[in-house]
């Protein structure tokens, strides 16, 4: 195979190639008498997983190291490997692929980049104008980006979405946006809210938890006074009984 050639089937690009070559990741093949450089199945086998590795963040000098450790393996387990990697990145399409259509299959105006499972948890919700539904909207959608969801949990979480209680709950916290941090309706309103969650929804919850430092401050500053005292109330009640 000539450059072009091998480039086109690794993936990567003939420039790329030269600079393997000056950096010495990458041996120089023998020559034609043209004086055009012959490439083999090793070399392109050796490209694909430079390619892999760089892909995955590894620098070049720590692919280098990588390379040096898979010396002298066979060639068919390489190729084995390398197949096995192609077969993930088929399955990783075909996820997602299988949201696109998801969002492609929702109405104009409410595509959002989630999961399917959390797609059809949002679709049970009744439509709201609450800003308090849609802050605990958002909330779910990062939380769904960060993989904290998944599909036993908001399966469990069906039939909070759909029931009126819990957005009359969303309305009761709205109201309290321009009261004082120490009104009355606070601690009320924080066990109701608490009480709404089945206890298995706790147990769904992955063991690890999923609030990274910062998280909390920067959540509750989202919320006016008294909102962020039933925010913070809910969210400690939430943390001991998923400790229980």
């Amino acid at each position: 195979m000539r450059i072009g050639e091998i480039a086109a089937l690794a993936g990567v690009t003939t420039r790329a190639i030269r600079h393997y070559h000056h950096v010495g990741l990458l041996p120089e093949p023998a020559r034609r008498p043209n004086g055009y450089r012959a490439y083999g199945v090793r070399d392109a086998v050796l490209l694909a997983r430079v390619r892999r590795l760089t892909e995955l963040g590894l620098s070049l000098d720590e692919v280098r190291d990588v390379l040096a450790d898979d010396a002298g393996r066979d060639l068919a387990d390489v190729l084995e490997e390398l197949d096995a990697d192609l077969a993930r990145q088929e399955a990783e399409i075909h996820e997602r692929r299988r949201r696109l259509a998801v969002l492609l299959a929702a109405p104009p105006g409410e595509v959002e980049p989630v999961s399917p499972a959390l797609a059809a948890l949002l679709a049970e919700a009744p439509a709201t104008t609450s800003p308090s539904a849609a802050k605990d909207r958002e909330h779910l959608t990062l939380l769904d980006a960060a993989g904290a969801g998944g599909g036993e949990l908001y399966e469990l979480l069906g039939p909070l979405a759909a029931d009126p209680a819990v957005l009359a709950l969303y309305e009761r916290l709205d109201d309290l946006a321009d009261a004082a941090p120490d009104d009355p309706r606070i601690p009320g309103l924080a066990a109701e809210l608490v009480a709404a969650v089945p206890d298995e929804v706790f147990a769904a919850v992955p063991s690890d938890g999923v609030v990274v430092a910062g998280f909390k401050e920067a959540l509750l500053a989202e919320y006016a006074p008294a909102q962020a005292e039933v925010v913070r109330r809910v969210m400690e009640a939430f943390m001991e009984k998923g400790r229980g």
